[in-house]
């Protein structure tokens, strides 16, 4: 190949046995994490538990004046239990800008309703909707858990996981049988499964003596009898339906991953493995991870807020003697982003809806993206060629197996991150994530070496 050519490259060829066991290790410590982390509020107290052990300290010590704050200083705030933003204080002060890799913790799923529970044909069933985008019909006739938190009046919390032991029951949205779809196969996939269908199969054993819902009231008694809550407390719930079950290696070569919630917790994943290894940089290393990014970035618990905002302002506060808000805005015009999502890698099976060339592949590297939006690269982030080229060396000079990658051809569809929120301030940013099949299922798959890449390139930018 000449010089002046470019090609990609498989990320596997490029590993000595060393570094392909450390690979392998990776894959189980991130399979493990996923495990635990199925929803945001779940993965948001598991990456604040693990900064914790590196050494991290709540950001409101260093507010109070418990621990001064100094170069090498390690923050950790969480944001409502649903968001963390932790940081690596740099030798150069805020102002000077900040080196940020900034990934979402929430994954597309199915929220339970806030009056959930009824009852027909003897059987209780639990009203949902779904959170994200989803094919409603890849939900149906899979194994379900449920997970998340129940508020009592007394402020006592609850918290809920069931379906992921394997003596726990797990939950079920039934699909019609073939015999039976001649109707519903003339649907467009669309509508295969309305959404007000999507309704989780929780009960069939009437109570005795109960005549107008035996079957709902007898799941009221194992609710309050096992878990403590009654009905009442579904309106001060949080419970979402996730894919029950752990992560497993796909292939001969265990070369894959197989899970629920790759987008956007393994670039998460990645991210704070990544800054877990930096130590006293010249500007300061943040990882965000953040909530609310598949329903557009809004509450107070997504990028949209003004909390990482406000972090800064506070933490300028305790750098500058004589604050001002110019601080802050310097601060962010002088800081560089990698918006780390996941994006759409080429599927042999679906071929008509890439561009192979400019597409990422599994197994490839960590995949750049430079604009994101749909037609027309509407509602993107578009990175400055100034910034990928700093970008691009960064990666080369840390061994990074890197590729660029669009999502999909032109016309076909597309998406968005967080990217175009933090450029809004001035940022430069790029969107830089990991390369998946089945984005979006209950099940997604993802390489290895893809997340190894990535968690050598975010720590890379990092320093």
């Amino acid at each position: 190949m000449s010089d002046l050519s470019f090609e990609k490259k498989n990320a596997w060829l490029s590993l000595g046995d060393e570094e392909k066991s450390r690979v392998f290790a990776m894959g189980e410590a991130y399979k493990n994490f996923i495990d635990k982390a199925k929803t945001e509020r779940e993965a948001a107290a598991l990456i604040a538990a693990m900064a914790q052990e590196e050494g991290f300290v709540p950001v409101e010590d260093y507010l109070s004046g418990k621990v001064p704050l100094a170069a090498g200083s390690k923050v950790c705030a969480v944001n409502k239990d649903k968001s963390v933003i932790l940081m690596v204080m740099g030798t150069a002060p805020l102002s000077k800008g900040m080196r940020i890799v900034g990934a979402h913790i929430d994954s597309p799923r199915l929220d339970l309703k806030p009056v959930p529970l009824y009852e027909d044909a003897d059987l209780a069933l639990m009203k949902t909707h779904y959170y994200g985008g989803v094919k409603k019909y890849q939900w149906a006739s899979t194994a379900l858990a449920l997970h998340g938190v129940v508020m009592k009046k007394d402020g006592g919390r609850i918290q809920i996981s069931i379906g992921e032991r394997e003596e726990d029951p797990v939950f079920y949205i039934s699909d019609l049988l073939p015999h039976l779809a001649k109707d519903q196969m003339q649907k467009k996939a669309s509508e295969v499964i309305e959404g007000e269908d999507l309704n989780i199969i929780a009960g069939n054993i009437p109570l005795e003596g109960e005549d107008k819902h035996p079957v709902k009231e007898a799941v009221l008694k194992i609710l309050k009898e096992n878990y403590g809550f009654s009905e009442k407390d579904f309106l001060f719930a949080e419970l979402e339906i996730v894919p029950a079950g752990k992560a497993r290696d796909v292939g001969f070569d265990r070369s894959m991953i197989l899970g629920y919630g790759h987008d956007d917790r393994v670039c998460s994943f990645a991210g704070v493995k990544g800054l877990f290894e930096v130590d006293k940089p010249e500007f300061t290393a943040v990882g965000l991870f953040m909530d609310k990014e598949e329903v557009g970035s809004n509450g107070n618990t997504g990028s949209e807020s003004k909390v990482f905002e406000n972090l800064v302002a506070e933490l300028i506060n305790l750098q500058e003697a004589d604050y001002s808000d110019l601080y802050l805005r310097r601060a962010f015009m002088a800081s560089k982003v990698l918006s780390a999502d996941v994006n759409a890698a080429f599927d042999p099976s679906f071929k008509s809806v890439y561009d192979k060339s400019n597409t990422g592949f599994l197994g490839y590297g960590l995949q750049v993206t430079k604009y994101t939006g749909s037609r027309g690269k509407s509602g993107c982030n578009d990175a400055n060629a100034e910034f990928l080229a700093e970008v691009g060396r960064i990666f080369d000079d840390h061994q990074v197996v890197w590729q660029t990658g669009e999502l999909g051809k032109v016309d076909q569809g597309g998406g968005g991150t967080i990217a175009y929120i933090l450029a809004n301030l001035g940022a430069e940013v790029v969107d830089c994530g990991i390369p998946l099949l089945s984005m979006h299922a209950p099940y997604e798959l993802l390489s290895k070496v893809d997340l190894y890449m990535a968690y050598k390139g975010y720590k890379g930018f990092m320093y």
